[in-house]
């Protein structure tokens, strides 16, 4: 059986994970930006949590884990790299090792750009992938740490997962980045049809995340830099595509 698992909004814009394996009741949380959320969803569906994962260190995907763990006792997972400035971790993980939810095991990716040790989880039997602020629904984090070719890197190894992944970002951004992204690339059929289906959906206070990949790669300006298309629409056709990632991130900073 695969792995369950439920949006929990959080903060103003911020979204946690609850992902739940029925076999052995084994439940984790993915971020932790505040407690309540994910107490009450721990409650309403009768789940004890086990396992916390935390993708960065940034302040409102940490700050409720302290109250959490008063009221929900669970093992700590994250990135080596960020233990230094994380909340004490019981388990530290680098690019390449496992981790498990139950019988379920996922592998951890360093998807370093928005900070210097960022980690993205991916649990393939169910077709997940816990990005946060890596790659996020039409659009990825601002590089505010590592470097543009850095973010590229990490971006491409998460456009390289199955196209059938979902991918659970960390935040409600979408709407300003389907702004951004028709800026760039108007006349692509796919992103219109998606930018509607955006605003209707939070008009009517529906989360737009999780996304699939596959509607990613279609869509979002920052997995297709190598796209002869967007490259001729910003003037930068027959470039790197690191270099024409950077440029779009520049321009989506300015915006």
């Amino acid at each position: 059986m695969t792995l369950e698992f439920e949006t929990v909004p959080c903060l103003s814009d911020n979204y946690a994970y609850l992902v739940h394996d029925p076999d052995t009741g084994a439940t984790a949380v993915v971020d932790v930006p505040e407690a309540q959320p994910i107490l009450d969803a721990l409650e309403r569906r009768g789940w004890t949590l086990t396992d916390v994962l935390l993708t960065h260190h940034h302040w409102d995907h940490v700050d409720g884990l302290a109250a959490l763990l008063e009221q929900a006792p669970a093992l700590v997972t994250g990135a080596a790299a960020d233990a230094h400035r994380l909340p004490p971790l019981d388990i530290e993980v680098r690019e390449g090792d496992v981790v498990k939810i139950g019988n379920e095991a996922g592998t951890v990716i360093d998807v370093s750009g928005h900070t210097v040790g960022h980690i993205a989880f991916h649990f393939p039997a169910s077709k997940l992938a816990f990005t946060a602020d890596s790659l996020m629904a039409l659009g990825c984090g601002r590089v505010f740490e590592g470097t543009m070719p850095q973010m590229w890197e990490s971006l491409s190894k998460l456009a390289a997962l199955p196209e059938d992944t979902v991918i659970c970002s960390g935040h409600e951004y979408t709407m300003a980045n389907a702004k951004f992204a028709l800026s760039i690339d108007p006349d692509n059929p796919r992103l219109i049809s998606r930018s509607k289906a955006v605003e209707e959906a939070r008009s009517k206070g529906e989360p737009t995340v999780p996304s699939v990949l596959r509607e990613e790669l279609e869509t979002n300006p920052f997995l297709r830099a190598g796209d002869p298309g967007l490259q001729a629409a910003i003037g930068m056709e027959g470039a790197e595509p690191a270099d024409v990632f950077a440029e779009i991130r520049t321009r989506k900073d300015r915006f």
